[in-house]
């Protein structure tokens, strides 16, 4: 691969990388999986001075479970390692499906999960089930340790909530709640390719009503966003086709496309009205809610 001149530096712990972020302010990377970075060098759009390899650093590549806490996924563990986890497709299934709409083995097998986030890219394929679920950053820097909602760690095309110096050493995702039922979908050219549209939904059942209701979005703002007007649409509401063909009219409204070399505003809100109804019919038949 193509790409411009940098000096390599190698970070063997945490305070090191903060330290030589902190030195080299905008002109430093962090580089773990690459995959993202490395072809944005290529084609010239980032030219970063200095690259700083955290894959050194111990103690990163996990993916665990805690009953106290949730599901806490280093910052060195690849979108792959998340796919096969047998634990992470029982317990937080939608998260499962977003790893494996995610490219190709090869490239899961480098890109990190924390990377994905970290990229800023509006359609982030893990961002909509991260999310959904309340997924929260956390964050080492100069100033000490500190935790953002991944629904506020976007904070434009390719920027984030880091200051400088600051690295996210993890995600921690809450233990979906009892009874509830998720789901994502994307749609892009090929399967392998980046969203054109993202959708995730997450349901909790309030007996035979939508109690808890959660619709993100991706690939159609600047930033993924929750549809809070479609989430509305269905809170409180016996499941029904009307109310789920109103939900996704609202998402699509509340959607920001735009159009570009793979599609149309015009297409992709369209989509979006479509993936918005097939993830809440999947959620709500995942939580056992039925559809009148």
């Amino acid at each position: 691969m193509n790409v411009p001149s940098f000096e390599y530096l190698r970070a063997t712990s945490l305070d090191e990388a903060c330290a030589l972020l902190s030195a080299h302010g905008n002109e430093g990377r962090i580089i773990a999986g690459g995959t993202d970075l490395l072809v944005k060098m290529k084609h010239r759009r980032l030219v970063p001075p200095y690259l700083i390899d955290i894959k050194a650093i111990p103690g990163l590549n996990y993916i665990r479970q805690s009953e106290a806490v949730g599901l806490r996924i280093g910052a060195l563990a690849s979108i792959e390692s998340l796919k096969q986890s047998t634990m992470v497709r029982k317990r937080y299934p939608m998260l499962h499906e977003a790893a494996a709409y995610m490219a190709t083995v090869p490239i899961r097998n480098r890109a990190t999960v924390v990377g994905n986030i970290c990229n800023g890219s509006p359609s982030a394929e893990m961002a909509p089930a991260l999310i959904a679920l309340g997924a929260r950053a956390e964050i080492l820097g100069p100033a000490g340790k500190r935790s953002v909602p991944v629904e506020e760690f976007f904070a434009g095309p390719g920027c984030t909530a880091l200051e400088p110096g600051e690295i996210v050493v993890e995600l921690v995702v809450p233990e979906p709640p009892a009874g509830s039922g998720g789901a994502y979908e994307k749609h892009s050219l090929r399967r392998m390719d980046v969203a054109l549209v993202g959708a995730a939904a997450l349901v909790v059942p309030d007996g035979e009503v939508c109690g808890l209701v959660k619709l993100v979005l991706s690939a159609v703002a600047p930033t993924p966003i929750r549809a809070r007007e479609a989430e509305e649409v269905l809170r409180g509401k016996v499941p029904s086709e009307a109310f789920i063909a109103a939900a996704a009219e609202a998402a699509a409204r509340e959607s920001r496309p735009i159009t570009d070399i793979r599609g149309t505003a015009e297409s992709r809100k369209t989509m979006v009205g479509v993936l918005t109804s097939r993830v809440v019919h999947r959620a709500l038949k995942a939580a056992g809610l039925g559809v009148r």
